[in-house]
């Protein structure tokens, strides 16, 4: 899973180049964060200098003009950005788990013609893996690609396309040609000029508003090389990439949120108006202090055993990888919501309730409720209860 930046690549290569880039698109997302939760809209300005930074290619490997960075800075990168806004990182979480699919099963052809294009900020990916005979479930797909000789025919609808109207390219999920099953999935890449693309109803949730994940119909014709590794084989790529990526990316988009939240909080305790208005040798808000602070930094401690397990780990497939990953996901939801909330119920009313507060919690709150139905906890949990009988020892990753 881990690549290491080479000397060759071009965009934010040294680590101080890359601090700056990310440093640079912290602060036009906290710019404009507040403006696009309000009405619902995509962080365009964001997606600009995410483009401008080149921080799109950041696992663009050096021979493709990337600075081939791995899952630590990945990591690291979307954390900051979910300081400053939730729905910008999980963008970009999710736009860099499209591209290691692209590094790791595109064609030579594929290869060549796109990553250079990634690397130089061009082309913004979205996913397309939602269907709505099958919800989220990765592994299975209704609608049916059509293949000839050169071709692929593509006519997929998706409930849920995270940034998709501003999307410059798509990885798409669909039953394989000719099959009759459900579970014979594959995936193609699908450039946006190829595609005829048909936005339906109006996006208007709770938290994650600025995502802009409206639902979409997409049709066209893409070459038969735009197929990520085998047909039918997505199973392989889901279990190698998408998974880990997303719980990894999620995760640390959460763990941002969280950080940025308690920052802002004890930033606003130790000024002026905080000294004046809350007793801060009070053991209330001292123990929910810490409580808020041992939540995230139990979520950091799994997030990088979890990081290091999948960048080490021969097989991710096995009970204990699996499980490894889906308590990770699960945890990460349910303790990074929770220290907000704890953070409200220190702050009160003013500070922890109210919208026009510098401390934002109240959107950090609205954002973290979406983290446990992103690929529901209660899928997860049946998921790994079935994996927990198959390891009768209770075999630990170290």
């Amino acid at each position: 899973m881990t690549v290491g930046p080479e000397e060759t690549a071009t965009g934010p290569t040294a680590r101080t180049d890359l601090d700056a880039a990310v440093a640079a698109v912290a602060a036009v997302a906290a710019e404009h964060a507040r403006s696009c939760d309000e009405r619902a809209e995509f962080p365009v300005e964001a997606l600009t200098a995410l483009r401008d930074t080149e921080l799109l290619g950041l696992l663009v490997p050096a021979e493709y003009g990337g600075p081939g960075y791995g899952s630590s800075e990945l990591i690291e990168t979307t954390m900051r950005l979910g300081r400053a806004d939730m729905s910008v990182a999980m963008i970009f979480a999710m736009h860099c788990q499209q591209v290691l699919a692209l590094v790791r099963y595109a064609t030579p052809r594929l290869h060549a013609e796109l990553l250079p294009e990634i690397a130089r900020g061009r082309v913004y990916l979205a996913s397309v893996t939602t269907e709505a005979g099958t919800g989220g479930h990765l592994l299975s797909a209704e609608a049916a690609l059509e293949s000839d000789i050169d071709t692929l025919r593509i006519d997929r609808f998706a409930p849920i396309v995270t940034g998709g109207r501003y999307a410059d390219g798509f990885l798409i999920t669909m039953r394989s040609p000719g099959s009759d099953s459900p579970s014979d999935v594959s995936l193609v890449y699908a450039p946006r000029e190829l595609l005829d693309i048909t936005p339906s109803g109006d996006w208007q949730p709770l938290g994650m508003r600025a995502s802009h994940s409206g639902a979409l119909r997409l049709s066209g014709r893409v070459p038969a090389h735009h197929v990520l590794g085998e047909h039918g084989r997505f199973r392989d790529i889901a279990a190698a990439v998408f998974a880990p990526l997303a719980h990894l990316g999620w995760s640390a988009a959460w763990l941002g949120t969280a950080c940025g939240a308690l920052s802002r909080v004890i930033t606003l305790l130790r000024g002026p108006s905080g000294r004046g208005s809350y007793d801060l040798s009070s053991e209330l808000l001292l123990t929910r202090l810490a409580s808020a602070r041992g939540r995230i930094d139990t979520v950091h401690a799994l997030l990088r055993r979890t990081e290091a397990m999948v960048a080490t780990a021969p097989d991710l497939t096995v009970p204990s990888s699996q499980l490894l990953l889906n308590t990770l996901k699960v945890t990460a939801s349910e303790q990074c919501l929770r220290s907000v909330e704890e953070l409200i119920d220190a702050l009160g009313m003013r500070h922890g309730y109210l919208r026009d507060s510098p401390t934002g919690l109240e959107r950090s709150l609205r954002d973290l409720r979406s983290a446990a139905l992103n690929y529901s906890n209660d899928r997860l949990r049946l998921a790994s209860g079935r994996l927990a009988l198959l390891d009768p020892e209770v075999r630990l990753v170290w």
